[in-house]
């Protein structure tokens, strides 16, 4: 559940920089004869021409969108260019996205507290970068091209309307720490595209969730400043499922017993009202959100906290037996120790903890509550090491499922079970010293790393 944290008392500047359309991007930085084509990236299933899970904005333009498949973006736009994301392992290979994600992070991270929250995006704190600079006199072009909510256009010069309010800013500490933001910004933006030749959108605000909500507002390309003074008019007409954390069951909550519609409708409830109904935490949560309140902090992180791989396989072809599942997780353990072995090298760090997360589907009724659990070990650095204690995990994991469902384990292909996704992660990732040495080669730096771990478990 959401946890209520209070907003500083100093006033912050934070960005959310989403890269648009970003695995278009990176397939037409390796072929730019595309740039300008419309384009899209399909999953490596072929079936009706693989599912599309990137669409360039040239296809979007002739109606083409994320939940086709291929044949049928065809039809609506036959000139689209599919290209396939690669594969390794029987499944889809990101390695070559991941990789260039980490360049635009590292232009990003040069002014500020950084924070990667997934492959094409990032939250930047530039609180401090602000405090040490001065508003400019002048504005470049770039900057005067940012979108300022409740601004009203003048004339329908939007320029002048936005030069306008950087003006007025100066007035106002908020305000003038929220524009020295956008010019900072709209600088690394331009470094961005100059040393990686991707665009990004952002959002500029006092707080992550306001950032967050802007940076999709205006895409591509382009930045949205909120001022405060317009934040009560931004949730007034923000549908309580736009809101992270609030597309599931508390946003369900909401709808059905409060009759909450948008964000801002949580005003009319006192937060006493709100801590009876939801708990102290969550409550004092959603009081905080209608106000556009949110002490959440941007954590100085570049790397990933944890590495996980995994697959789904819906409606037939849900594994059915252990065998079927054993040769799965052969092929994620695989995936995961390259990773992690990358991970040694680049980054001089390790993981010490195996998770797996299966879903799956019931021939029979149960108790929806019932699911399947994830487990967890100490993890041992080795392809097969990985596979063999996953494999473990998930029969644990299927012996304590049956038995919360009262139901016995038919060795294969029983029809009281079917795993419809695996999952397994590498976690509790911690730097270590001096092992760059150790790399000059996959062998010896695979020999070193098992000896290492195996010191470090037995003091762990």
């Amino acid at each position: 559940m959401p946890v209520a944290r209070p907003e500083p008392s100093e006033v912050r500047v934070i960005a959310h920089v989403d890269l648009d359309c970003f695995y278009v991007q990176v397939e037409q930085r390796k072929r730019p004869e595309l740039r300008g084509k419309p384009t899209g990236v399909v999953q490596y299933n072929p079936w009706r021409g693989g599912g599309l899970i990137a669409v360039g904005y040239e296809a979007r333009q002739f109606g083409v969108t994320r939940n086709m498949r291929g044949d049928e973006a065809k039809k609506v736009c036959p000139n689209i260019e599919l290209i396939q994301v690669p594969v390794a392992h029987g499944k889809a290979d990101l390695t070559q996205y991941r990789d260039a994600g980490s360049e635009v992070v590292a232009v990003l991270s040069r002014k500020g507290t950084c924070e990667r929250a997934s492959i094409d995006e990032v939250y930047l704190d530039i609180t401090d970068a602000c405090v040490a600079s001065a508003l400019e006199e002048q504005f470049s072009d770039d900057v005067l091209k940012s979108h300022v909510l409740g601004l009203s256009e003048i004339d329908n010069e939007a320029g002048t309307t936005v030069e306008a309010w950087f003006r007025k800013s100066v007035a106002d500490a908020r305000d003038r720490m929220l524009a020295i933001g956008a010019v900072i910004i709209s600088d690394l933006r331009k470094a961005v595209l100059m040393e990686t030749g991707f665009t990004c959108s952002a959002g500029i605000a006092h707080n992550k969730m306001l950032a967050k909500l802007a940076s999709g507002m205006h895409k591509p390309a382009q930045q949205t400043l909120v001022p405060s003074s317009s934040v009560t008019k931004l949730l007034a007409t923000l549908p309580i499922k736009k809101m992270k954390q609030l597309g599931g069951k508390l946003g369900d909550s909401l709808q059905s017993d409060l009759r909450v519609v948008f964000v801002g409708d949580l005003l009319q409830f006192s937060e006493s009202k709100l801590q009876n109904l939801y708990g102290i935490n969550t409550g004092t949560w959603l009081w905080n959100i209608a106000r556009g309140l949110s002490g959440d902090e941007v954590k100085p992180r570049t790397l990933p906290k944890s590495h996980s791989c995994g697959k789904t396989f819906p409606g037939p072809k849900s594994l059915k037996n252990l065998a079927e599942v054993k040769h799965w997780i052969t092929e994620l353990a695989m995936e995961l120790q390259e990773r992690l072995e990358t991970d040694l090298c680049q980054n001089h760090r390790m993981a010490h903890l195996l998770t797996l997360h299966a879903g799956t589907s019931q021939g029979y009724k149960t108790n929806s509550d019932n699911k399947f659990p994830s487990k967890s070990c100490v993890l041992r650095y080795g392809k097969e090491k990985i596979a063999s204690d996953a494999f473990k995990l998930f029969e644990r994991a299927l012996s304590d499922y049956l038995a919360q469902n009262k139901a016995s384990p038919i060795k294969g292909g029983s029809g009281i079970w079917a795993v419809t996704s695996l999952f397994i992660g590498a976690s509790n990732i911690w730097a270590i010293p001096s092992v760059s040495m150790w790399c000059f080669c996959s062998f010896l730096g695979l020999l070193y790393v098992r000896m290492i771990h195996s010191f470090v478990f037995l003091f762990w």
